[in-house]
Order: C-alpha cells, then structure tokens, then sequence
C-alpha cells in the first residue's frame, strides 16, 4: 500500500513563494475570466480553483492535505457547488476504505507480522544472487499490495544490507549486486501496489472519481481489480528482475549465499506469537470478505457473493469490510503473551495517514468541480481536434506523461488534478472513460528514474549504495517500457476483462 511523503519541509523557499505567487496568479485569471474564454462562470471558477491548487501541490508552499480543504471554501464563496455538497467528497466511501485498510495494515505493523511474512517469502528463493533479488522482490511486492510502501521498504532495507554485505565479503567488493538489489527491493515496492484496490493511493482516488463520476456504472470490485493487475504486477516484476539483473550484473562474480543470512533473521523472530496468528487470520478473512463481497462469474459457473444473503446487497461497498474488519481488531485480546492488550489501539490507530485522507477529499472534490461546471466536457472537446490518433496510442501518450510527470510531483494529487480531464476527454472522443483513467492511474504509481519520485526509490539511495546516474539510466528504460505495456494491458486485456471494448457504455452517456 504505497503511501506518498505529505509533508513540506519548514521554511519558505524561493520555489514555495514562486508556486504561491504563480497559484494565486492563475486563480485571479481564470476565477474571473480575465481572458474572456467561451466558458461559463462556474467552468472559469473552477479551473482557478484547480490550477491554484496544482501549483500549491507542487510547489508544497502549503502542505499538501492544508491545499485539499481549499474547495470546501472557496466552492460556496464562486458559486461551484454549496457546502454540503462539497463537504461530502470528503466522505466518500473510497476514503473509508482505505481507512479500515490502512488500520489492518498498522496492526500487521504492530506486532511484526509483516517482517515474518517478507522474510519468508524471501527465504523460500533465495541461493544465487539473481535468485536473491528476485526473491526480495516477490517479498516486497507481496507487502507492498498491503501496507504502505514506505513501511514495506524500510524493512526490507536493513535485511538486504546484511545480505549485501555477506556477498562483499564472498566477491570482494566488485560487482553491482548491491545497486540491482536495492534498486529491486523500491522498484516491487511500487510495483506491488498497483495489483490491490487498497496498494496505492491513485488507485483509491480513481476508484472514488469513478463511482461518483458515473453512478449508472457496474462497480469496480475488489475481486475485480484484483483479477486484472495481479496478473500486471506478476508480469512486470519479473520483468524489472530481467532489466536489472541484465542491465548491472551481466559480469558479476558468482556467489551464494541467502537462505542462512534471511533464515538467521527470521530465527531472531522467534516461533509466531499469538498476536500474530490472530492477525493473520483476520488479515486472511477480510482478504476473502473482499474478494467473494459480489458475484464471481467464470466461463463455466457462477460463484455467488456472500453479500446476496443481506436484504440489499447493492447497499455494501468493500469499505463496509474494511471497517468492520478494522473494529474488531480492537476488541481482540492479543493473547497470553500480552494478556492486557487488544491486537489494535487508538494510539496505533492515530498513525493513520490523515494528509492522505484529506488529499482523497481534495481530489474528489476536483472531479466533483469538474463535473458540476461542465469543465471536464469543455477541455475534452479542446483537446479533440489534437487528438485525431488510434485510441491505443492515445493510451501510450497518456502513459508516458503521468509516468514522466509523477517523477517530479505527487502522484496522488496529479491523479486527482488530471482524472476529471482524463474522463472529459475520453467523452469527447465518443471513447470508454475507463480507457484513459486506468491507464493514468496506474503510470501515476511507475516512476522509477529519480529519488524524488517514490518515498521507495529515496529510502534506497538514502542507503549510499546507488548513484544517481544509476537509478536514472536503469528507471529510465523501466519508465519507456512499462508505459507501453501498461498501455497495450489495458487496451487489450483489461477493459475486455470486465467486458468493455474502447468505445462509449451507455453508461457513460
């Protein structure tokens, strides 16, 4: 579960009150039409409403979730939307789900369970040293669909050192396992996040935009999503593997070692202790809860969802498991071993990412602005007389500039600020939305050139182990290549597997 770094440094720097200045500039332009466009007073309020809040976000001269609370005020005051309106993107169910989520998550934090797991998985591949990153990288991916991505790479950095330095002591120093290593364990971490509803933030933004963008649309399932990147995460590991192990290590010394250094880590873990093996099973159970919630159809038979025992199925949403889920963990004694302790509690509980929940809000109300304004039809019809290309390439541009872009911004709010032009301009090309959203959603999560990027890739080259001209020649090639198969995956594979083709449901009409 990637979770971006919100918060600004102290201080005010020529580039905060650069973005400041250049913010309200834009605002003053747009909110009163300064430019006399062909557009209502609503659109025009709210482009500077939007514009203002992108160069705040990039520029961090407020902090980020301070710049998503904008639209609560500024919506009323221009006439977009009133307050109750406005407050209740801030509520959406979306955002709820990634708070019982994240609250599990935290609990896995609390009593390690999260660090047996990885360290497990590792142990299971690991001998040669190719055979050593690919199973850190399984192991990241695996924790990354759950639990932050930053939690996820701090852990598994202090154990890819040791292993690092257990091969220096065999090869003498030379080779560049250490680079392909630690570049790995970031580049699965943010890997790992796409393949859950809950693994990244973009991913939950969309989910949001979508289901208040069009209500008439069959909902996106847990089991759906899953269904779908699972299968992109599997493919684009190994892949990454290949890039770094062929890229850094093509005359490496040969060396051994793995299982005994990561067996030795998980030894000083001891045997399982009771809170773990409660939390796993709920951490299991609500996995199954979200993905047998709605109806599975196969080619040869149905299974029914459990949600079709209530008395309206259509009323539960994945976020009512994820909260329920997240209440009984503080109401499970953690066991013998802390007799006195339930397995959650609010001081853990108050670790939540609470920027992140007002950034969801800040981006929903954006969709929302759009959407009430006609600003997302008026910029779609703009852009159609440039956009006269074959739909997939169209895909693969919109791949490249969010992959490229998120290398120097926040990938969730520039996920917020572009879904609503992303929907917009796929109506206006008579396209499926969903063929231009999924694709920005998930390139927002694939930037892997700069330190900057991802809180994995700056944990990594915190480690002194990596150059910077290393990390970007290496994400670079990754950046190109994974935006041209996350393109054609969506196109051919995606959208078909939930049974759409490019052109227009009628339920977005």
């Amino acid at each position: 579960m990637a979770a971006p770094e919100l918060n600004s440094d102290n201080g005010f720097n020529k580039g905060k009150l650069t973005g400041l200045i250049l913010g309200l500039a834009l605002f003053a332009v747009f909110a009163f039409n300064l430019l006399n466009l062909d557009m209502s007073p609503q659109a025009c309020a709210t482009a500077g409403v939007v514009l203002m809040m992108a160069c705040f976000w990039v520029s961090l001269c407020l902090p980020i979730p301070v710049t998503s609370l904008l639209p609560i005020v500024l919506f009323p005051i221009l006439g977009i939307a009133g307050s109750g309106a406005t407050v209740k993107y801030y509520a959406n169910n979306n955002i709820y789900l990634f708070m019982g989520g994240f609250m599990i998550a935290l609990a896995i934090e609390r009593w390690n369970l999260h660090r047996r797991i990885a360290l497990f998985i590792t142990s299971l591949l690991g001998t040669s040293q190719k055979r050593i990153i690919i199973g850190f990288m399984c192991g990241t991916a695996f924790m990354s669909m759950w639990i932050s991505n930053t939690a996820t790479t701090m852990m598994m950095l202090p154990i890819g050192l040791a292993v690092i330095s257990e091969i220096k002591q065999i090869t003498g120093g030379k080779g560049m396992f250490a680079v392909a290593l630690m570049l790995g364990i970031a580049y699965s971490a943010s890997i790992g996040g796409i393949a859950t509803p809950i693994g990244t933030p973009p991913n939950i933004e969309f989910l949001g935009q979508y289901e208040r963008g069009f209500p008439g649309a069959p909902q996106i399932s847990f089991f759906n999503w899953i269904k779908v990147f699972l299968p992109l995460t599997v493919i684009l590991i190994p892949l990454a593997w290949m890039v770094l192990t062929k890229f850094f290590m093509r005359n490496e010394p040969k060396a051994t070692i793995g299982r005994d250094v990561i067996k030795a880590e998980l030894s000083k873990l001891g045997p399982m202790s009771s809170a773990e093996k409660k939390i796993l099973v709920v951490f299991a159970l609500t996995g199954l809860l979200w993905i047998f919630r709605t109806d599975i159809v196969t080619g040869l038979f149905t299974i029914p969802g459990w949600s079709n025992i209530l008395p309206n199925p259509k009323l539960v949403h994945d976020a009512t498991v994820a909260v329920f889920m997240a209440m009984i963990l503080f109401i499970i004694p953690a066991g013998k071993d802390n007799p006195k302790q339930m397995l959650m509690d609010w001081p853990t509980a108050l670790k939540l990412p609470w920027g992140i929940l007002l950034l969801f809000g800040g981006g929903f109300a954006i969709a929302g602005g759009f959407s009430v304004s006609g600003l997302d039809q008026q910029i779609g019809l703009a852009l159609k007389p440039y956009l006269i290309f074959h739909p997939l390439v169209i895909v693969m541009i919109i791949c490249l500039l969010l992959t490229f872009l998120t290398e120097l911004t926040s990938n969730t709010a520039t996920t917020a600020a572009l879904l609503p032009i992303m929907k917009g301009t796929a109506i206006a090309l008579g396209l499926n939305p969903l063929l231009l959203m999924i694709p920005a959603t998930i390139s927002a999560s694939m930037a892997f050139m700069l330190p900057v990027a991802t809180p994995p890739n700056a944990i990594v080259f915190s480690s002194g182990r990596i150059k910077m001209s290393q990390m970007v020649r290496v994400g670079l090639i990754l950046n190109i290549v994974i935006a041209f198969i996350v393109a054609c995956f969506v196109y051919f594979f995606v959208l078909p597997a939930w049974g759409y083709s490019a052109s227009m449901p009628t339920w977005a009409n």
